[in-house]
């Protein structure tokens, strides 16, 4: 007979009838065995497990952590410095990687020569052309120039500051140039703000009639002297 054909049974396992007599066919295995507590352990209180205490695996062990200093309460912590061996390596690979974009640079463009080394006075005359384009320097006639007068004292600020960490250390010639850089760059900032004060003051709406300042009657369009 397959699976599906097999009849479904039902099994009694109750060992006694409604009216409490045992049951003739009932499953002779024994009951579960039932152990009685005492009454001393039923009444006695479970003993409470202490607490558990939770330690930060960052914590320090024995001392307690110095408190911070007043003068980098309000910065964020540096990370540690590099190794000597670590800067060493990382000037290498950094040495290699130029030299091959270098050769690569002069395969792709025949008769290129080597781009000169960077060397202070570089460095003086990228600031100090990026902060005359700021002022608007190089704009091609006809054009309005484009000012952006922050970023022009960001860049003068920028070479002031260099100008203070280098003292002493440069020669009479990188002194001199510093000094000629800041002075011109710092002269065309106070040309371009004057005159875009200038400009501003062109444009403000003319003065009503009767107004303080206004041309008296009878002479449109004379200047007045305000004293």
């Amino acid at each position: 007979m397959s699976d599906q054909n097999k009849p479904f049974v039902v099994t009694d396992r109750r060992k006694f009838t409604l009216d409490g007599t045992p049951r003739p066919d009932a499953d002779p295995s024994p009951e579960p065995e039932v152990r009685e507590v005492p009454a001393a352990a039923a009444e006695a209180p479970a003993t409470p497990a202490p607490p558990l205490e939770f330690k930060s695996p960052h914590a320090p062990v024995s001392e307690p952590p110095a408190p911070a200093t007043t003068e980098s309460s309000g910065d964020a912590p540096l990370p540690p410095p590099p190794t000597a061996s670590e800067m060493e390596q990382a000037n290498t690979a950094y040495q290699k990687t130029a030299d091959h974009l270098d050769t690569a640079v002069r395969a792709a463009n025949p008769g290129m020569e080597h781009p000169p080394a960077m060397s202070f006075e570089q460095i003086v005359h990228s600031i100090y052309m990026t902060a005359i384009l700021q002022l608007g320097g190089g704009t091609k006639p006809g054009e309005k120039p484009k000012i952006d007068l922050l970023g022009a004292r960001q860049s003068i600020d920028m070479l002031a500051i260099l100008a203070e960490k280098t003292k002493g250390n440069l020669t009479p010639a990188e002194s001199q140039l510093m000094d000629n850089a800041l002075f011109e760059i710092r002269m065309g900032f106070l040309e371009v703000t004057q005159a875009l004060a200038r400009s501003s003051a062109n444009r403000q709406p003319p003065v009503p009639p009767g107004a303080p300042g206004a041309p008296g009657p009878g002479v449109p369009g004379r200047p007045t002297i305000v004293r």
